[in-house]
């Protein structure tokens, strides 16, 4: 418990009057979009995911980094350009994500933009596959003040950890992990909370117990168990979970898979959040992973003007009159369930 307090703790030594505001804003005028079904939004989001890169190390299934699939730019988020565009809004995000896609520590200026982050005041947050994990790099993420790593774990022996995460060393991840507790003790630093995230699909489901006492045993701070988006499920996929607290689809009659949780007509995420890309497309949520819904660009146009612009209210309007409309929106669980 002293391990969550302190990343608690952590967190709230971050709050200013100014960014409790903007929520207090941001909740209250989300509560009475939903009363009058006009999207009303005052305020601006409280967090923001960067895409540091597109590339990554792996080739997982269910991942357009790791197919290489994607339909638009890849590259590398450019520091210049995003310590423009966290001075313009950092005055009221709580937390900043560094993730959107691909593998964070690929891009030589990570956790350069992580420091700076930091300077700001800001919570910061990234997601890694922890395959770079060396002392060298543990001893710069603990000088970049880095808050909360978050390391995917999605097996706890080699054979099952290799059905999704193909191309990776459960091992190296091992490694890392033991190298970044080493080097976080010796320099006895607080930060950053350490997570075990693990992907609950069908092949790797039996070893959750045994993740979390090989967590215990290395000195994680918390293990999170995460459900999977699964692309093509409707016909069943060996991926979903037969355990069905973990798996965000269910079997009917005619023994196809439906998407479990009701898709209500308006979502927390268009107003509490965004995501921006390396190049610096600002889309809705993390499951437009193509940018397929660009509501702006920080290249030709300021973050307010987007988040308060025709584009995205438009966007906001389309979600309230009919989510299951919206393409990425009809196979996502998450963006209004606490909310509802």
């Amino acid at each position: 418990m002293k391990i969550y307090w302190q990343d608690t703790f952590n967190f709230i030594s971050k709050l200013t009057i100014s960014r409790i505001v903007n929520v207090a804003k941001l909740l209250g005028s989300y509560q009475l979009t939903k009363w009058t079904k006009k999207p009303i939004v005052w305020g601006q989001p409280m967090t923001v995911s960067f895409e540091p890169t597109t590339a990554c190390n792996l080739r997982c299934p269910e991942c357009p980094s790791g197919l290489r699939s994607f339909s638009r730019e890849t590259g590398n988020l450019k520091k210049d350009f995003f310590t423009k565009s966290i001075d313009e809004i950092a005055n009221k995000l709580l937390y900043l994500i560094f993730y959107f896609q691909g593998e964070p520590f690929i891009n030589p200026d990570f956790l350069n933009m992580v420091s700076y982050a930091h300077k700001k005041g800001l919570y910061t947050i990234t997601s890694t596959n922890g395959h770079f994990l060396s002392k060298d790099i543990c001893k710069k993420i603990i000088d970049s003040k880095l808050d909360r790593i978050i390391i995917s774990v999605d097996g706890t022996t080699q054979e099952t950890y290799e059905v999704y995460r193909k191309g990776g060393e459960l091992q190296k991840i091992l490694d890392g992990t033991k190298n970044l507790i080493e080097v976080k003790k010796k320099m006895k630093s607080s930060t950053p909370h350490i997570i075990y995230q693990f992907l609950v699909v069908k092949p790797n489901e039996h070893q959750i117990e045994d993740l979390y006492t090989l967590a215990n045993e290395l000195g994680v701070d918390e293990v999170k168990l995460k459900t999977a988006q699964i692309y093509n499920y409707k016909k069943g996929n060996p991926l979903i979970p037969s355990i069905d607290k973990y798996s965000r689809y269910r079997k009917v009659e005619d023994n196809s898979y439906v998407i479990k949780n009701e898709l209500l007509s308006h979502c927390w995420k268009l107003w509490h959040a965004c995501v921006i890309t390396w190049n610096g497309i600002v889309v809705p949520c993390c499951f437009d992973k193509d940018a397929d819904h660009k509501l702006g660009n920080l290249q030709n146009s300021s973050f307010k003007n987007i988040w308060k612009g025709k584009t995205y209210n438009n966007y906001r309007k389309r979600l309230l009159t009919g989510r299951q409309n919206i393409e990425i929106c009809k196979n996502c669980t998450e963006g209004c369930k606490v909310w509802a």
